[in-house]
């Protein structure tokens, strides 16, 4: 069932038309229908969609502009974030190009769904991102609850070239992790708390070097 002051506080942070609305609550009554047989996420958050995972991916919307012409979220999981912002990214009307990279099949299988329902402009690749030689040219990286931070910047000095910036969804132990991986990197970045929870920040990085 879906929670309407959920939708609530999610349309109080992102301005939405009800048409974007309509589409979230599919997707969210699929991922709950479909969470039953593939556990595509934890049973702790399949109750808070609208606010664990809509608008903890969607916060960070405002920072992709026309400027940017690729996106890749890095190990999607369900979609998260980077199904979320291909939806709002619509109504705005951004062309931006949009890839999703994801080693699980049931999961891919599960995002193919939503897409093709609701007609996103989203390519798949269903990869173990670690063991693909190919590098990654998007100018936009997005990752959110896949690695800690040392192997995510590992990930990025190694496969990418060229991106724009990065964005990464940093828990409790975000300062801690910056902390460590300050002794190996000299990382330029904003950062900002996360609008869903204390505990948690956003950074983005616009440039990455090994010491």
């Amino acid at each position: 069932m879906v929670h309407s002051k959920d939708i609530d506080t999610f349309c109080s942070f992102i301005q939405v038309s009800r048409e974007t609305i309509i589409s979230l609550k599919y997707y969210e009554s699929h991922l709950k229908i479909a969470n039953e047989r593939l556990n595509l996420v934890g049973k702790t958050t399949i109750n808070n969609v609208w606010i664990r995972h809509f608008l903890d991916s969607a916060q960070v919307v405002d920072s992709i502009d026309e400027n940017d012409k690729s996106l890749v979220d890095i190990g999607s999981g369900a979609g998260f974030p980077g199904i979320v912002l291909a939806i709002l990214l619509k109504e705005r009307k951004n062309k931006i190009k949009i890839r999703v990279i994801e080693k699980s099949k049931k999961k891919i299988n599960f995002m193919k769904e939503i897409i093709n329902k609701l007609k996103l402009d989203v390519t798949l690749l269903n990869q173990n991102v670690f063991e693909q030689n190919q590098k990654i040219w998007d100018d936009v990286i997005i990752t959110r609850a896949f690695k800690p931070l040392e192997i995510i910047l590992e990930l990025i000095h190694k496969k990418t070239n060229n991106w724009k910036k990065t964005f990464l969804f940093l828990g409790k132990t975000g300062d801690e992790q910056l902390l460590q991986a300050s002794k190996s990197w000299d990382i330029k970045y904003k950062q900002r708390m996360s609008i869903t929870s204390s505990d948690s920040k956003i950074i983005e990085i616009y440039n990455l070097i090994k010491k």
